[in-house]
């Protein structure tokens, strides 16, 4: 079975387990070799996908994803995620306003133009509304849907086996992992590796499963997480204070990609903590 286990991110809804591997597999053989590990094979590497439960159903004549608007943006959950990833865009970026005590009014004009300052950023900027709508949607149903939730969870779950040595998860994914690790008990992963995770977002943190600040593993797992500067979903950069010490947080550069998975697995220093789990014993 698979010694390395990645969870992708949100927004990968009309891929699949094969379409992403063909991407994650050569950046994660990269960074590990920048770190002069040792290299899995093909064989040896599983993508736990999820996405799919986001997809809508096929019928006639419909194509795509739904043209969301400003409308569709719902109070509470998923207005604050956004309006927290648009003070984050702000503090990253110099060209982002930020948000004035006007626009944190709840109302549906502060909603359309949280979602035009962040189209203007570096972040979002290849992004449609309908698209970064659709992102917000999917963090909330997995946080608020018991069903998607545990059925997310579980396929992750499954994959983890008593040959798994490295977990990575990327931006809701590493949620998706974290959350999988602490419902297998007595697993034998050794190292845990979140790229651009939210995990630190209060909002997040206070929702996590079975509880928040669970260390998700054993005295022999290693957790690292990396985050670039300009990460907007890793708003919290440093998991240390409200998850353990233990941790180790690592700062990259990713340049204009600051959120894509592809330049946080071919950073060195994720491919060296993936590198340690496939060394230990």
């Amino acid at each position: 079975m698979a010694r390395v286990v990645a969870v992708h991110g949100v927004g990968k809804q009309l891929m699949g387990e094969d379409t992403l591997l063909k991407d994650w597999y050569p950046a994660l053989c990269d960074g590990i070799r920048r770190a002069g590990g040792p290299l899995p094979s093909a064989a040896e590497v599983a993508v736990g996908f999820y996405g799919d439960l986001f997809r809508l159903s096929g019928r006639a004549l419909t194509v795509g994803e739904p043209r969301y608007t400003a409308a569709d943006v719902e109070e509470g959950f998923e207005r604050d995620l956004l309006m927290a990833w648009w003070e984050s865009a702000a503090r990253a970026e110099s060209s982002v306003a930020p948000p004035g005590a006007g626009t944190l009014v709840r109302t549906p004009r502060a909603v359309q133009t949280a979602l035009r300052a962040l189209s203007g950023s570096r972040f979002f900027s290849r992004l449609a509304m309908r698209a970064l709508v659709s992102d917000l949607k999917q963090v909330r149903l997995y946080l608020m849907d018991q069903h998607v939730r545990e059925s997310a969870r579980t396929r992750v779950a499954a994959l983890i086996d008593d040959d798994t040595r490295v977990v990575v998860g990327h931006s809701l994914g590493s949620v998706v992992a974290y959350e999988a690790l602490c419902a297998s008990p007595g697993h034998r992963v050794r190292a845990f590796v979140t790229l651009g995770s939210p995990l630190g977002i209060p909002m997040i943190y206070k929702r996590l499963m079975p509880e928040p600040g669970r260390w998700p593993g054993g005295s022999g797992l290693a957790w690292t997480n990396v985050a670039d500067e300009g990460d907007v979903v890793a708003l919290v950069k440093d998991l240390r204070p409200v998850f353990d010490e233990r941790i180790r947080s690592v700062v990259v550069n990713n340049g204009v990609h600051a959120h894509d998975a592809s330049p946080y697995l071919t950073e060195r220093l994720t491919g060296a903590a993936i590198a340690g789990g496939l060394d230990a014993v």
